[in-house]
Formats: structure tokens, sequence, C-alpha cells
């Protein structure tokens, strides 16, 4: 008797209730025999599907069945192939939920594609199923059942162990089973037309026969291939190629294979190659019905999947904010590189950075583009417009210790250049592979090519300086020579004398930049017959080539004669292969040569020979750390020998704009640890020896010493107290806590780095000769001058003991510097430490030189803290004059010039402590500043006219009553005394910046009057010294630096009242000087931002203030008419305001701004100044601010630049989402407004999406889903899944039930 039948919706309530129950036994040969039965006898698919399920439900079985599946399945492949109604029960089957789809489709893809040839029907009718169902999946209500279907499939076709993955999620074997299906097809395809073998695997993993199942082989169905027409394999190949068309215009199916390319791209990489190779070397395809295109163009399409999630939020009214259509309603072009202007004037400032500038640039141009949505192009013109700004800010520059043109031309023509070079070759090394808009081979390459072609449409820009006129032309010139055929090989175009130059060739300075790519292979020659490009006439070929020597002379091999090393001393090398010459002369040739070799590599080659800039300065760190002979065998170190060379090297590179260069090519730890070793040698060395110069200078060991000490001290901020480390905190500025320590730890890893870049063939770049880790243990003379320093920063002076050595040398010195005090003159003993001065003079007639002591450098300046502790103890007691005193240790500092970075560690340390008596200043006594102090004071009021700020009066209660503390008063008697020649001015380059820390730690006006007395010896550096005088207004007024602030963001914004239109020139205006408009003209209050932060002693209240004028800026922005132009004008203030706050505190005061600031600010209630829109803008505004912050401090679209920085970044960026999913689960109550809040959850996290995605990887998968959930909850389902799929394995498998839940 027949059973009941039972209705499929009876059924399917059946399945669902009974999902869960522990199955029973079940004879599955029994349900072969009784579907073998069945199709025998011609029962239909209804009744029999039934009759089997009432079967399967009596028995306790769960379905859908996994042992259904496999028993259908091997039933109909095999014994019940060729009865048709083996497959409509397999369909109903299907359709009616007896198995799952999945599992059914996993057992036939192992028997069936294996045997396609042979069984090309089978092959059709799985391709039909595989259509119809490969969508379809076993109910997800019950999710334990649906794993466990999963995991039937991960085992049978070994999906976990193939793809690398070791995981039981639902999700990854999902993804892995799609990928899996079409992979599978495409190579079964490839092998139907002998493809296969094209590929450098030659196989294919997937269509392997199966070598466990119980079933006939392949060789029992010879005797029927003969019933399969050839026709139908061909057919089959064409309907695979088209269901695999199919499958890849599914949207579920396109975003799991994002999260396969995401999380698995190796087998990516095969399977997209497999691809290509298919769409272009396939003949069936040409018969398809799809086209080519979809499988070429799906590699690309597949990489914008989950990109742009932010811009389908759901505040579409504000596209325009997050891309390049704000710029179309009122927001200029140059606005979205301003932090490009910003960093590149901030690194103009008189501080050293320890940092890469062309790492630093590189990455900031990356950014940018990302954050802008813009193309390679427009990022390259960006950066190019930003340098030649910045050249153009300081044309006309004025005198002072500042860096000046050579500095900037550095940056546009050497930094710049090498920061586009450093992106184009990780497009190279990487192939195209990147998240972002370009992804064709070659792109970068080609943006280059077309932004220098734009820059000559920036006329008002490349007109160069006057100094440098003659470089622009003759780069022009030479392009004019290669197009007229001109032979360059029979002579250098330095070497056409100016009679020879009657062509009419006039350069500006894009032809420099192109002369700078095509040195570093990022142009060719081709550029010169640019239209436009040059015009002009040339003369005709001269008969005979000027009889001059010069760099083609040196390459010929003539000797170094007076003439050639004038020449080439003053002419840049213009090749690769001349510098290396010199450089070789300056290693290994004779004494003399090697003397006259260093100073041509240290003349015109590394101030202006831009196009190889990044040799010249490597060879030069080269030279000051040379290597021990292998024969050597002295007693002393090989550096003495050296000591002509090294001498002209350390004078030459201690100019304000050589030091730059070496810091912006990131080379200030290695010439750190190389200016260490001189230190230490010839600090032990007593100065018996001297060497003679070609000039006739002679040169001891102290003369070594103070050369390569000050430079070092140059390097790192040595005299800042250590009050300033405890306020600032963890807050201080990039670069204001490096040390001798902090800079070796970079040194040896940047050795470590090149050496590994060395071994691996991809080192472009000269290293190291030592690849040795070094550290401050290494030179114990000068970590026992350091600790000393320290300890004199830390504490008042003492441990002086009585008829010590040490003793003896302070007396020593005192009887030397003092030797002029007649015995007549009564000076009484005071007591300073345990040093007394009555002892320290000497008769007028003993001779000076005979009271020098015979001391080496280390031992004077241990003495030297308690000699200038007793000279300034007898001054303020009267013991000495002021004149005295300045005498004395001018006289000091002549005997070891390195002596003054000591007096200035002590100065600073004692202006701290504020026991000293003040010096009036009233020209009797101290020197006045009576005469300057009132024209000081109009300077400074025009320098700050721009901001508001009130400038205190100088001379309201009489000049008579300037006074300073006696530190600061005796150190500036000090350096007035020095003259401004080259030999003392490289000392001033220290002392000049520690004055203005020493006046600027004192009450005000104490900088104004260092600046009237200096302003009296050096009138030409008035403006530079009116400006340092101005800027400490700002040091410890917050309110004036408050409005400074908003002076910055209304200029950039054009909320302010001048006639300047708003962005980059008016934030930072055009240069200033006594030079302009007749008078001194006002500074732009950007620039005066950037001169002034670095003094700032509380960073985080400064970052604090950036936030809280940013935010006033756009609500004044967002009250104006015209939403578009308030978008585009709230993006720049938050641009301006990220970068003010990068530049003031580095990672450390993003940190607090995500950690602590921002979640403040959100927490703490305040009254909305504005409607709906208002609050919109601000939380975009913030959600910008933010996002560029981290992407500056942590690295954006390249990802961390070290394991550290990673981490950190990780343990914030998860605590900010945390703070962020709390508050949209409700746990959190905000006191900002709901519509501020949403809008910076959209903004924010799209933006993390778009251009940081590298953050989310280090974010727990809980933590993502409990963000997804929310975002879903408020219509973004969009970003709720960009989130995961960022998230790496670990999210990926609740990326794709996120996925599956979408697209039932």
């Amino acid at each position: 008797m027949a059973a009941p039948a039972v209705s499929p919706p009876q059924m399917l309530s059946s399945h669902v209730a009974m999902a869960t129950a522990a199955p029973a036994a079940v004879s599955w040969e029994e349900v072969v025999e009784f579907t073998k039965a069945a199709a025998e006898n011609g029962l239909e698919a209804v009744d029999w599907g039934s009759r089997l399920s009432t079967i399967l439900l009596g028995a306790g079985e769960s379905l859908p069945s996994p042992g259904l599946a496999k028993a259908l399945v091997s039933y109909v492949c095999w014994s019940g192939y060729n009865v048709p109604a083996s497959w409509k029960y397999i369909e109903w089957a299907l359709d009616f939920g007896l198995v799952p789809p999945a599992l059914v489709i996993a057992h036939f893809s192992v028997r069936v594609l294996p045997y396609r040839r042979s069984r090309p029907a089978g092959y059709a009718l799985y391709m039909e199923i595989l259509k119809r169902h490969i969508l379809k999946f076993a109910p997800k209500e019950n999710r334990i059942f649906w794993k466990r279907i999963l995991l039937c499939v991960d085992d049978l076709l070994h999906l976990s162990e193939t793809f690398g993955i070791s995981s039981s999620e639902p999700g990854i074997i999902v993804v892995e089973f799609f990928f899996y299906i079409l992979w599978q097809l495409v190579d079964a395809a490839l092998d139907d037309e002998g493809l296969l073998e094209r590929t450098p695997e030659k196989k294919s993993y997937w269509l392997q026969m199966p070598q466990d199942m119980e079933i006939d082989g392949e060789d029992a169905l010879e005797g029927r291939r003969a019933d399969f027409s050839e026709k139908l394999r061909r057919t089959n190949t064409i309907r695979s190629i088209e269901l695999v068309g199919m499958l890849l215009e599914q949207k579920l199916i396109t975003r799991l294979l994002s999260l396969a390319r995401q999380n698995m791209p190796s087998h990516w990489r095969i399977f997209t190659n497999r691809l290509q190779l298919f769409a272009t070397s396939s003949m069936a395809l040409r018969n398809a019905s799809v086209s080519p295109d979809v499988f070429l163009n799906f590699t690309l399409r597949i990489q914008g999947e989950f990109h742009g999630a932010a811009k389908r939020s759901q505040f579409e009214e504000l596209q325009a904010f997050t891309s390049l259509g704000g710029l179309s309603h009122g927001a200029s072009h140059s606005s979205l590189w301003m932090p490009l202007d910003i960093y590149l004037e901030d690194s103009l400032d008189f501080s050293v950075a320890s940092t890469n500038a062309i790492e630093i640039i590189s990455g900031l141009v990356k950014t940018l583009r990302a954050i802008n949505r813009t193309t390679w192009h427009e990022a390259f013109l960006g950066l190019w417009v930003a340098a030649l700004r910045l050249v153009q800010r300081d044309r006309d520059p004025i005198e002072g210790p500042v860096p000046h043109l050579d500095s900037r031309f550095c940056m546009l023509l050497s930094v710049a250049t090498l920061s586009i070079a450093d992106i184009i070759r990780e497009e190279e090394l990487n192939g195209a592979e990147n998240r972002f808009k370009d992804t064709a081979s070659g792109e970068r390459r080609k943006a280059l090519m077309s932004s220098i072609r734009a820059v000559g449409e920036y006329d008002f820009l490349l007109s160069p300086p006057q100094s440098f006129v003659s470089e622009a032309n003759q780069a022009a010139a030479k392009a004019m020579l290669f197009i007229s055929e001109f032979n360059v090989s029979r002579g250098h175009i330095e070497n056409i004398s100016s009679k020879e130059k009657t062509f009419d060739c006039v350069g500006n300075m894009r032809h420099l930049i192109v002369e700078a790519c095509i040195a570093r292979n990022l142009l060719d020659t081709s550029v010169y017959f640019w239209p436009g490009y040059v015009t002009g006439r040339i003369s005709p070929q001269p008969h005979a080539m000027p009889s001059q020597p010069g760099w083609s002379a040196l390459m010929k091999g003539v000797p170094l004669s007076s003439s050639m090393i004038n020449a080439l001393m003053n002419t840049p090398a213009s090749s690769l292969g001349e510098l290396e010459k010199i450089f070789q002369i300056a290693s290994n040739g004779s004494d003399d040569d090697r003397i006259s070799a260093t100073t041509i590599l240290c003349g015109a080659s590394l101030i202006r020979g831009w196009n190889f800039q990044e040799y010249t300065v490597r060879f030069i760190v080269r030279l000051l750390s040379p290597p021990v002979p292998h024969d050597y065998l002295g007693s002393d170190s090989h550096l003495i020998s050296h000591a002509p060379v090294m001498y002209i090297i350390l004078a030459a590179i201690s100019t304000v704009d050589c030091v730059q260069i070496f810091s912006f090519h990131g080379l200030v730890p290695e010439l750190a640890g190389a200016l260490m070793a001189i230190c230490e040698v010839f600090g032990s060395c007593v100065p018996t020896i001297s060497w003679s110069l070609p000039t006739g200078e002679e040169v001891n060991t102290h003369a070594v010493f103070s050369n390569a000490f000050i430079l070092l001290l140059r390097l790192w901020k040595f005299n800042h107290p250590p009050l300033e480390y405890c306020i600032m905190g963890d807050g201080a500025p990039v670069g204001s806590q490096l040390t001798p320590e902090y800079l070796l730890l970079l040194r040896n890893s940047y050795v470590l780095a090149s050496s590994k870049e060395k071994s691996r063939g991809r080192a472009l770049l000269p290293s190291a000769t030592d690849t040795s880790p070094i550290f401050l243990d290494s030179f114990p003379k000068l970590k026992t001058w350091y600790m000393q320093h320290q300890a004199c920063l830390a504490s008042t002076l003492s441990g002086l003991v009585p008829g010590t050595p040490v003793h003896h040398n302070v007396d020593s010195l005192l009887s030397m510097m003092f030797r002029k005090l007649g015995r007549g003159k009564s000076v009484a003993s005071v007591p300073s430490g345990s040093v007394s001065m009555s002892n320290s003079s000497a008769p007028v007639s003993e001779d000076y030189a005979s009271l020098r002591p015979k001391l080496d450098a280390w031992d004077i300046m241990e003495a030297v803290p308690f000699v200038v502790d007793a000279a300034l103890t007898a001054c303020s007691h009267s013991h000495l004059s002021p004149r005295e005193l300045a005498t004395g240790l001018k006289d000091l500092a002549d005997y070891l010039p390195a002596s003054i970075a000591t007096i200035v560690s002590y100065f600073s340390a004692e202006v701290t402590r504020g026991v000293w008596e003040p010096a009036f200043m009233n020209g009797t006594d101290w020197p006045s500043p009576a005469a300057k102090l009132s024209t000081v004071e109009d300077h400074i009021k025009k320098i700050v006219a721009t901001t508001g700020v009130d400038v205190p009066s100088l001379v309201t209660a009489g000049s008579s009553k300037a006074r300073l503390p006696l530190p600061l008063a005796a150190f500036v008697s000090l350096t007035i005394t020095y003259k401004l020649d080259s030999a003392s001015v490289r000392f001033l380059y220290l002392a000049g910046p520690a004055m203005e820390n020493l006046a600027s730690s004192c009450p005000w006006p104490s900088m104004p009057i260092v600046a009237a007395l200096w302003t009296q010896k050096v009138k030409r550096w008035t403006d530079f010294l009116t400006f340092s005088a101005s800027r400490t207004i700002f040091h410890n007024n917050h309110d004036a630096v408050a409005q400074l602030l908003r002076s910055c963001f209304h200029a950039a914004l054009g909320l302010h009242t001048g006639p300047a239109p708003a962005g980059v020139g008016s934030l930072l205006g055009h240069g200033f000087g006594s030079h302009f408009c007749g008078g001194l003209s006002p500074v732009a209050p950007g620039i005066l931002y950037l001169r002034v932060y670095r003094c700032i002693k509380d960073i985080l209240r400064l970052a604090q203030q950036i936030l809280s004028v940013m935010i006033d800026s756009i609500e004044l922005v967002a009250a104006q008419p015209g939403l578009p132009a308030a978008v585009a004008r709230t993006q720049t203030a938050a641009s301006v305001a990220a970068a003010f706050a990068w530049l003031a505190g580095g990672p450390r005061v993003v940190q607090s701004l995500f950690q602590e600031m921002l979640p403040s600010w959100f927490l703490v209630a305040r009254d909305s100044r504005g409607g709906a829109t208002t609050a919109v803008l601000v939380g975009h505004g913030l959600a910008h601010f933010v996002a560029l912050c981290g992407m500056l401090a942590w690295g954006g679209p390249g990802g961390p630049p070290s394991k550290a920085v990673r981490k950190r970044r990780a343990r914030v960026i998860h605590a900010h989402l945390e703070f962020m999913a709390n508050a949209m689960d409700g746990n959190v109550s905000l006191g900002c407004g709901w519509p501020t809040w949403q809008a910076y959850v959209a903004g924010f996290l799209g933006l993390v999406v778009e251009c940081a995605p590298t953050w989310i990887a280090d974010v727990e998968p809980r933590l993502l889903c409990r963000l997804c959930s929310a975002l879903q909850h408020r219509n973004e389902p969009d970003l709720a899944l960009a989130l995961l799929f960022h998230g790496g394995v670990p999210a990926m498998g609740a990326a794709a039930e996120h996925l599956c839940a979408l697209y039932p």
C-alpha cells in the first residue's frame, strides 16, 4: 500500500521542526534501491519525494539530509546515469528541501567534472543544477544545522586545507565554496581547449579524479562514449563559459569573491591569471553569448565593491563633501593640498628633524590623494605647486641664521622629486595591485608626465629667484642643444663660456624640475620636444670648446689643479659617474687630492647638485666615518689621519642650509653616529699636533672636535630643561625629545634596513660603511659629558672636590680667562661650589699662550660648568664687571669653541631656577637696548597686525628699567662679542636658538630686549631678530595662541576682512621683511603659527584649542549662504586643523585626540549654534579631521611604517571604535546633537573604509560585528559590510553571513 502523500508546505515545516533532532540510523542502500525501483517503474517525482520524505522523517532523519544528498548523487552519477527520472528526482529533492543544495553541488562537482568528456550529458545537467540552485542555501534560522551542512561541504572538498584557512565558521566556508565552484568551471573550460598547459602550474587541483569513491572507473564507460557526440562536448564548453559569465554578474557572488580576493591573495592571483588567459585565448568564448569584457574587467570591477561606502550614506545632500564635486562650488584646487603647503613650510623652520622628509612627503601625498579622492595627476600637481610656492615665498629672503633658498630648492628639486620616485617605484615593485582608482601598470609614471605638463600653466610660480636664473637658463639650454642635435659628448654645457652662449634661451623652474626627473629616470628626453618647452635661437656650434678644465677633464683623468678645483667647486656634477669619481679621489687619493676632492664634493655639488643630491649627502657621511684599513696597526684611532678632510667637511656642512639638506634626506641619525665617533676620538687628544690646509689655516684636534661637537648638538635639543618635558609629557612636539640614545637607535634601525635592502638587491643608494649597531656606551667620554649635562639641567652644580684634577683644571681655566685682572685689584673669595675666584688672576704681562692649559677637550668640557658658575657668582657679587665676565667667557670660547655648548647648558639651567638677581641694562654696567627698543616694538606690532593680538608696551616705564636675568644678560653679552665671520657664525648657529630659548623662558619683554641689543650690532639681522621677538608673545599666553589660531582659520577659509583671497596665499603669505612695501610687512598668520608652536609648552592644550577653533570656524561657515561652498570650506578647515595638530604633537597628540579629547567633546552637553545643517557639517568636519589626523600619524593607504606603530594604532583605534559602538548601542549618553553624531559616525567610518582600510584589520571581529549591526539598524548596510570586508580573515565569516542575509 502506497504511503500517503505529504504536501511540500507540510514537509518544509516538518524539516524546520526536526532540524536539530538526533538522526537515527538510515539504510542509504535501501533508499537507493527505493529510488532505483521508483525510476524504473516511472513513478512521478512528486510521489517519489513524498514517500521518501515520509520514510526519512519516520526514521528521525533531519531534513535537508546530508546523507540523502550523498546517496542520491552517487546513484544518479553512476547506476542511474541513463535513467531520465533520476535527474528529475534530484531536482525535486532540491526544490522541496530534502537535500542541501550546497552539498549536492559539492558532490556533483567531484563526480561530474573529472568525467565531463566521457559523460557530457551529466556535465550539462550539472551546470543546469548549478545555474538554478547555486544561490540557494539551507534555512539559516537554524544556524547549528547550517554550520553542519557547510562542514560537510568542507570535508568533502577539502576547502580549508586547500585555501590554508583553518576555520569552522560557516561564512568562511561559503566564500571558499563559491571560489572553488567558479575556479573549477574556469579550469574545466581551459582544460577543454588545451589552455591549461599554458598556466605556470600546468594542471588543475579541482579536476583530479576521485580516489576514494566506490564507483565504476572511467574504463567501464568506454563502450558508452559513442552515445555522446563531440557536438555536446563543445556545447558544454560554451555553456560553462556562459555560466561563469552569468555567475560573475551576480552581486552576491561578486561580493563573496571580493572577500576571497582580500583574504586569499595568492590563490586569487592564480585565479585571475587564468581568467585573463581564458578571456584572451579561448576560441569557444568567441561563440558564447558572453562578452570577453566580462572576464577582462572583472578584476577591475571587483576592486571597488566595498570602497566608497561613505558616499552612499544617508546624508546624500552632502556628497560634495566627500567627493571632488565640491570643487565646483567655490573650493580652490589648492585648498585640497593645503596640508602639503603647511608641512613644507614647517620643515623650513630652524629645527632639525630626525625623520626622512622624502618618506613623510610621499606618505602625505598618498594620504591626501586618498582622502580627497583625486587622481595621481592631481596629487603630483598638488605637490609641484606646493613646492613651487615654497620657493616663491622666500625669493627675497631676510638675512639671519635661518634656512634660505638653497633649502627650498632642495625641497623642490630633490626631496619632492624623490618622493614621487618612491611612489612610482612602489607601483612598479608591487605591480598594479592597489585599492584605489588606478590599476593599470605605469599609471603613476604617466601621471607624473601629465602633471609636469600642467605645471607649465602656472607661469606666476615658475620665475626663478635672481640667484638661480643661471641654473634655470642652463637647464633650458640643455634641452635646446639636444633638440638642435648638439653633440654633447664633445663638451659640457658648463664649459661653454658666456661669449659662446649667444642663443636666446630663457629657462624657468619647470626646466629644473624636468632635469631632476630625467636624472632619476622618471622622464626621458622626449619631454624636450613638448610644444613650447623651449623657445629661442642657438648660435652655430663652436669650432673649438673652451680650454677651461671641468668635469669632462676630470673624467678623462686630468690631474686636479687650482683652476680645475675652483671650477668643479662652483659647478655641480652633471652625472652620477662624475660624483662617484670625485668621491673615490676623496676616499683613496693622495693627501692633497683628498683635501681638494672633499672641497669639491662639499661645494656646488652638495648645495645645488639637486639631481644627485641624495648620493652627495651619503658620500659625505661615508667620508666622516671611514673604515679601518685592513693593514692598520697604529695605537691611535685611524680617524686621526683623516683630520684635514673631516675639518673641511665639518666646516662646510655646518651652515643652516646644509644641515637642513641632511635632515631632509633623513641622514641626521647616521650623521650623528659619525660625529659621536669623531668627538670621542678628537676630544681625547691634547692639541699638540696640527695640520695645514691649502688655504693656510692651521687645524688642531680642538678645532676638529669643536666643529663636530657643535654640529652634533645642533641635531638634538640639548639645552631644553627637564621642566619642559614634564609640562609637555607625551604631547611634546615631534623631535623635541630627541636624545643621543634615540638618534643612535634610529641610526641602527636605518643601517639594518639598508643592509637588508642591499642583500635583496633593492638598494638604490650608497649604504653606511659600518653596519654594526652602536650605542652611547661605545663613546664613554661623550657619555660622561652627557650625564654631567643632564645633572646640570636637573639640579644645582655640585661635586667639585678641591685637590682633584678637575679642580686644578678649573683654576687653570679661570687664570687664563681673567689674566688681565691686575694683582692689585681686590677680588674677594666668593664661594661657588668649591671654586674661589681669589687666586684666578695672573700678571697682565704674563704670556697668554703659556696660560692656556694643555688639556684634551673632554677635560676642558668637564671643568667648564664650574668655571662659568664661579665667574657668574663673582659678577653677581661685583667682583667681576659685566665686561670682564663677557671677555673672560669669550676667551674660554676662543680657546675651545665647543665650550659654548656647556656655557649654554649651564645658563639654560640657571635661568629656569630663578635664583639670580636681574641685571639692569642701563648702558653703564650692561649694554642698553634703549636705542632700538621702540623700533623693535613698532616692528613687532606690524608683524602680528593680522592676528589682532595686543603687544604689551616695551618702553612705557622707561627704557632704563629694561632688565634681564643675570645668566641671560651674561649670555647675550657673550654672543654680541662674536664677529659674524665664517669661523664664528657656525657656533652662533648653536648659540642663537639657545639664546632665544633662554629669553622665551624669561618674563616679557626679555626677548625684545635681546633683539634690541643684537640689532645694534648686526643691522642686517633686524627683521630676523624682531620676528624672533614677536614669537615670544605667544609662548605663555593661551589667549594670544587662540587668537592666532582663529586668524589662521579665518585666513584659510576667507572669513577674514583683508583683501587677500581665502586659501594658501592668505594663510602662509608671500614672505616678509623690510624690503616689502618700504617697510616691515605683517606676517601671514600661518607662518607665525608654524614658527611659534614648537615653543608652546602645553601641547595638549594647544590641540584642544585647535579642535575648538576648527568647530567654531565650521559653524561660521555654515551660517553663510550656499551649502556646497560651506561643505568645501568645512573640508578645508578640517585639513588645516589636522595638519596643525599632527605637526604640533605627532602620534601622541593624535592618540590623545582619539582617546580623550574627542570622546569628551561628544559627551559634554553643549548649546547648538545653528540648525540641522550646521550640526551635520560639524559632524562631517570632525570625521574628516580625526581620520586625517590618524592617517598622518599612523599611515593611511600605505600602512604603518613599523610593527610598533601598528600595535599602538590598533590599541587606539579599537578604543575609539568601542566608544562609538557603546554610543550607538545606547550604553553611553551623548551630549552633542544626534545629527552631529550620526554624521560623524558615517563620515569617519566611511573615510576609514575608503582611505585607511588597514586600520580595520587590527580590530576584533566582535567589535566589528557590533558596529555592523548598529549601522544596519541605521540604514547603512553597505558601510557595515565594508567594515567587515576589511576586517581580514577573522571577520571574513561574519562578512559572508551578512552578505547571505542581504541577498537571500
